[in-house]
């Protein structure tokens, strides 16, 4: 099962490494609505959200004293480069904490914000908040890029080809 939970994780590593090849730094950096959040401002709370919960992991609560979320939120002008390293600082993060666990991990209980849950909870809690942050940038990328874009799961009016040769759920 940790398995698939690194699979589904990578997928969405996958999704957020191609966001960052398709944008350009102006479009990293848009606030699409005064007081929104950017691409880059989403990438550096991922970062601070995933530093925070998976640094040990199994041992201190998810919410470490030394994260500042609210400054997470904070309007901020970042390269492609720099976010690119953001990103992977924190998925790295949560890659080495899964490939740290086994299987009977998942029935031990961690805690995030005093709040008692299963490393599955914790696990499920972290694929969704991350996959919902995901989904912002995906829309914030797509409307910018628009015609350029290359998508990543299957493109329209291309089912049945794809349905041949199922390919992106593979993680």
């Amino acid at each position: 099962m940790i398995e698939e939970y690194r699979a589904e994780f990578r997928r969405y590593n996958g999704f957020v490494e191609s966001i960052l090849d398709q944008v350009d730094d102006e479009l990293l950096n848009r606030q699409p609505v005064a007081g929104g959040n950017s691409i880059a401002m989403l990438i550096r709370h991922l970062n601070g959200n995933l530093h925070s919960r998976f640094t040990d992991f199994l041992s201190t609560d998810g919410e470490k004293a030394w994260r500042n979320r609210e400054d997470e939120f904070a309007p901020v002008i970042l390269s492609k480069t720099e976010a690119r390293t953001l990103w992977k600082q924190g998925f790295r993060i949560l890659d080495d904490a899964l490939s740290s666990l086994v299987s009977t991990d998942l029935d031990r209980d961690v805690s995030i914000r005093g709040q008692t849950l299963s490393v599955r909870a914790a696990l499920l809690r972290s694929l969704a908040h991350l996959s919902y942050h995901v989904g912002q940038m995906v829309i914030m990328a797509r409307t910018g890029t628009s015609e350029a874009w290359v998508f990543m799961t299957i493109p329209p009016g291309q089912t049945a080809a794809y349905n041949q040769n199922p390919t992106r759920e593979r993680g």
